[in-house]
């Protein structure tokens, strides 16, 4: 009863149906397999695992979509992480103590993210980046990723009496994007996003100071929620002539 390669569209939604029937706590976004329970265990031992690099996915629908490269161009929400002054953290703690931290840092990470229903692109260097797409995290992508953000930078310390065991800053940008499988069948592919809207978030991260999320003027007024007398800038982001106006949260 797995997904194969070779199943119709009708096929695949008849089982996503029978799927969304059986029990479980959890599930697949995609096809709808239990994750948890007597229905999940047995499901583990067909190969429906959550998948490594998106554990709301299973690890059949995640292969299947880097297998068949392509994706649509929707409007989404981003979250772009930097640890802060990561250089000088490296400088000054042996490798195995700086690479226990980042672990640290992309564990938390990655559970917030998780939990929130963000598509999880990359976890590199001292950079984590996840994506709110209206399929999985609802049409209210941007106010859920405001809070995800905000989860964060609690769980990093941020507000702290002793301050953050790891500085971080975020950007949060909404825009239009490419989202799929970019790469060749039966080559290396990712599933990622691409396009302008990418590039501002990751550089609203860049530029946001330990402590600070900084919201794009299209995010703030899709979040639909007040968030205070907030500070305002304008950002001179690199390869855009025209400044940038942000919220500091």
């Amino acid at each position: 009863m797995l997904m194969e390669e070779g199943q119709t569209t009708v096929g695949r939604r008849r089982l996503a149906h029978f799927y969304a029937l059986l029990p479980s706590s959890t599930r697949c976004k995609m096809c709808n397999v239990p994750f948890t329970g007597l229905i999940g265990q047995m499901m583990h031992l067909l190969g429906k695992n959550p998948s490594n690099f998106n554990p709301h996915l299973c690890s059949a629908c995640d292969a299947f979509a880097r297998a068949n490269p392509g994706g649509v161009e929707i409007r989404l929400s981003m979250l772009f992480a930097d640890i802060r002054e990561s250089t000088g953290l490296a400088e000054r703690m042996n490798p195995a103590e700086f690479v226990k931290l980042i672990d640290r840092f992309f564990a938390t990470s990655t559970d917030i993210l998780s939990q929130t229903d963000a598509i999880i692109d990359k976890l590199a260097g001292d950079q984590v980046s996840g994506y709110y797409v209206p399929g999985l995290a609802g049409p209210k992508h941007a106010r859920v990723a405001v809070q995800a953000a905000q989860a964060l930078l609690r769980a990093t310390g941020h507000g702290d009496r002793d301050g953050p065991w790891i500085p971080v800053g975020i950007g949060v940008h909404t825009g239009e994007a490419f989202i799929g499988a970019v790469g060749t069948q039966g080559g290396i592919t990712d599933v990622t996003a691409l396009g302008d809207a990418v590039n501002i978030a990751a550089r609203l991260a860049s530029n946001a100071r330990p402590g600070e999320i900084l919201i794009s003027q299209e995010t703030y007024s899709e979040a639909g929620f007040d968030l205070g007398d907030l500070e305002q800038r304008e950002l001179t982001l690199k390869g855009r002539s025209k400044s940038v106006p942000v919220y500091v949260l």
